[in-house]
């Protein structure tokens, strides 16, 4: 009895799927690392592989695809290398298969940035500043906007619905309402204008690296956000580590887009968000196989303990005073 959708997603109707745009398959499958969607690399007689992406039923609408193909294609006409959707003679980037709807990208290699390299950092900027300055100049009407009362009141309210375990249950209640109003005070500044169209789910495993150029992958989670979303992932190690990185990122960001300084003090209450999203993101998908089988770590009482006291040093890291442009 098929108790997922994916588990109907067999490799024949991927197959089909790819064959069903008027490609012939040799019939070679490859499953790609992806748990949010199936992505599998196909063989193509006589051509190089195609990337063939199905997303979860049930999770983004038509709409909201379309939207991020479309964010993408206006990229790549802006000559922004990034692996957008490919397009067919009647102009569709989104197929519809057995139920599942897909689209097909070409295969395109390379590497994750060096973060410790101050030069990819510096590259890293300017290709979000040419990609922000596009994202400026027009707004999604269907994708979602990183928003507290989604990310974190919504998402708390879930994990204390059953996933917490009880003797976590009051640590967790208390430290994640304090998140809740100092994140909702920071937050607070963020106007209309300041959300724009972002990649939203930008780190290094979303880049793929060659010949000193950023590739872009995977606008699955583009939504409306300030621009800082899109560059405070790639800041690591210590504060002053973190200061040398970011100056550098914006150094490359501000050639082709305006940065806004006081979006600085964004950036813990954007890492806050992540975190307890990430935690109701993976409860939320717990009925998937490939997720228990995947994070066989999660939902376990240590994994409690040791995310409260990371939203505990994160609380604390709210207090202090945002980084600065060195």
């Amino acid at each position: 009895m098929n108790t997922h959708p994916y588990d109907l997603l067999t490799p024949d109707v991927v197959i089909d799927a790819v064959e069903s745009t008027g490609r012939l398959s040799d019939a070679r499958l490859l499953a790609l690392n992806s748990y949010e969607n199936r992505v599998y690399q196909v063989g193509i007689e006589d051509g190089e592989p195609l990337i063939a992406k199905f997303y979860r039923p049930e999770r983004w609408s038509l709409a909201q695809i379309q939207e991020e193909h479309d964010f993408s294609l206006e990229l790549q006409s802006a000559e922004i290398s990034v692996v957008a959707p490919m397009v067919d003679a009647s102009g569709n980037t989104l197929f519809s298969h057995a139920g599942f709807q897909f689209a097909l990208f070409r295969r395109r290699g390379g590497y994750p940035p060096e973060l410790d390299n101050l030069d990819n950092l510096l590259i890293l900027g300017r290709t979000l500043g040419r990609i922000h300055a596009v994202g400026r100049a027009g707004r999604f009407k269907h994708r979602q906007r990183i928003c507290v009362d989604r990310m974190l009141a919504k998402n708390r309210e879930f994990l204390l619905g059953g996933y917490i375990p009880r003797e976590l249950v009051p640590a967790y209640s208390s430290l994640t309402e304090d998140l809740l109003r100092v994140v909702t005070d920071i937050y607070a500044d963020v106007s209309p204008e300041d959300e724009i169209r972002v990649h939203g789910d930008c780190h290094v495993g979303n880049i793929l690296w060659r010949d000193d150029v950023a590739h872009f992958v995977d606008l699955d989670d583009c939504v409306m956000a300030p621009g800082i979303q899109d560059l405070w992932m790639f800041l690591n190690g210590e504060r002053h580590d973190r200061e040398i990185q970011l100056s550098e990122l914006i150094e490359g960001y501000s050639e082709f887009c305006d940065f806004e300084p006081r979006q600085l003090r964004l950036i813990e209450a954007l890492r806050t968000l992540r975190l307890v999203n990430y935690a109701a993101w993976l409860a939320r998908r717990w009925d998937d196989p490939a997720f228990p089988r995947a994070f066989t770590w999660f939902n376990t009482e240590r994994y409690w303990a040791e995310h409260i006291l990371e939203l505990r040093e994160q609380l604390a890291a709210l207090q202090e005073e945002p980084l600065r442009l060195l």
